[in-house]
């Protein structure tokens, strides 16, 4: 599958238009000043834990992807200002596929995850991927909700009582 054919313009419940490609290694640093302006609570729900600053390894994981297994989507605004990056990966059988979200502070509560959500579970579908996962904190409440909404569903996760497992068929 090629990576460029999910470029593309998405428009929000808002009418905030965004487009959406692919990350590349020349964004490392538009996706590192774009984590400065995530909240400290939306870093600890996106990595998991006490994660003050996003480190260089992880930036340059999260752009120098395989583009097989692994994807990186970016939502812009203007053409350069990162508003939100969606990270799939996928085991190796492309059976299984794990999502992850981040919005910037000043563009949450405007669509902008709802429409990555979707953008990212229909490229993971087209990939042939069967079920899309996602790892949230208990206290994630809106991001759990946004993927109830969109079909997933919450359980327990099996390894850890902090954290909900919510899943779709795709």
């Amino acid at each position: 599958m090629t990576k460029d054919g999910w470029s593309r313009d998405l428009t929000t419940r808002t009418g905030l238009v965004l487009h959406v490609r692919p990350a590349m290694p020349k964004d490392a640093v538009a996706l590192a000043r774009f984590f400065t302006h995530v909240t400290p609570q939306d870093l600890r729900f996106r990595f998991l834990g006490g994660v003050r600053e996003v480190s260089h390894e992880r930036i340059t994981a999260m752009t120098q992807v395989d583009h097989q297994r692994t994807e990186n989507f970016l939502a812009f605004v203007d053409g350069k200002t990162i508003v939100a990056t969606a990270m799939l990966a996928c085991d190796d059988a492309l059976e299984k596929g794990e999502v992850a979200i981040s919005v910037h502070a000043d563009y949450k509560h405007k669509g902008v995850a709802w429409e990555l959500l979707r953008h990212v579970a229909r490229f993971a579908e087209a990939m042939g991927v069967k079920v899309l996962e996602s790892l949230e904190s208990r206290e994630s409440h809106e991001a759990i909700e946004l993927e109830r909404e969109q079909g997933f569903v919450a359980t327990a996760s099996p390894d850890d009582p902090t954290l909900i497992l919510v899943r779709k068929q795709l």
